[in-house]
């Protein structure tokens, strides 16, 4: 990769464009996917790949020409692709005696290799076979990861932001009800293996404002067996998933949260004097005459008082 990462001078105004649109931005869109064939692809590879192909569209690319390589011995093929098709995400189908049906997932780092984990697809159920309503290409899907393995596994800790990575899309801000239709299920068991499965959302009457959730399956239909796995070290990691300073929110003063998520605000005020406080005026608050008589002859007699008491010396 020494030869693509040289620094190149623009000399048109559309080869400024197009560098610039590969440099590192502070907010990326959608991250664009390849999926490409490796040495001797089975039948059933092939449908695996083509399906998550069509789970991934528009943000994907499926490349139909067979390469003669091993991703886990050279990568070079895999990172030469994702820099001419400007991909950040890669699946490879291959197949051999030793690991029959295999899928490769992964991912790159400037345009290096970052994390690529090998599954074997050892029971399939096409999209096709499926016969029903199937969601609209591009549909945002919920995703749902079942099973402790996820959180105390690193390789399937690994896998499971890699999965977050492939079906991501864009950043929603506010959701619609009506706007939930697909969701992807990844259940994780002890002996290793990954059930995949893909639901439409049905919104039925329930007499209340809260409708009925319904599941139907629309397929694909996969079960995963983790195999082998390549991962990056903690400090490229690290820096991959490191934040622009201007994305980082600033901290705003006096405000903290308690255990509990109650956000507890601390406001300054200056030193009062209630004398001068200034109260809102009513009717009810005024003085009547005859209070109004009594202040007036208390502020007398206490004159008189003060004229009759003697100097002290």
């Amino acid at each position: 990769m020494g030869v693509i990462q040289r620094i190149k001078k623009p000399t048109t105004r559309k080869g400024k464009k197009v560098l610039l649109s590969k440099e590192p931005k502070a907010i990326e869109g959608p991250k664009q996917c390849i999926f490409l064939q490796a040495r001797n692809p089975s039948e059933q590879a092939r449908n695996v790949l083509k399906d998550m192909y069509n789970l991934k569209k528009p943000d994907a690319a499926y490349l139909s020409r067979k390469n003669d390589f091993v991703p886990f011995e050279d990568a070079s093929v895999v990172e030469k692709l994702c820099y001419k098709k400007e991909a950040a995400l890669f699946g490879i189908s291959s197949h051999s005696k030793k690991r029959p049906h295999n899928i490769i997932l992964g991912r790159t780092f400037n345009y290096n290799i970052l994390d690529m984990i090998e599954l074997g697809a050892d029971k399939f159920k096409a999209m096709s076979e499926f016969h029903n309503m199937k969601v609209l290409a591009g549909t945002k899907p919920c995703l749902l990861f079942n099973g402790p393995a996820w959180d105390l596994n690193q390789d399937l800790k690994r896998l499971k932001s890699l999965f977050t990575d492939f079906f991501y899309r864009e950043k929603v801000e506010t959701i619609r009800l009506q706007g939930l239709e697909h969701v992807l299920s990844f259940t994780s068991t002890q002996d290793g293996t990954i059930y995949v499965r893909s639901y439409r959302i049905l919104l039925k009457k329930s007499g209340q404002r809260t409708p009925r959730i319904e599941l139907e399956e629309i397929g694909p239909s996969i079960d995963f067996k983790l195999r082998r796995t390549k991962l990056a070290s903690d400090d490229l990691y690290k820096e991959a998933c490191k934040v622009p300073r201007e994305l980082k929110p600033l901290p705003k003063k006096n405000i903290s949260t308690d255990a509990f998520g109650t956000k507890m605000g601390r406001v300054h005020m200056g030193r009062q004097d209630i004398n001068r406080l200034q109260t809102r005026k009513m009717k009810g608050l005024k003085k009547s005459a005859e209070e109004k008589k009594q202040m007036l002859l208390k502020k007398k007699m206490a004159k008189k008082e003060a004229k009759k008491t003697p100097p002290v010396n």
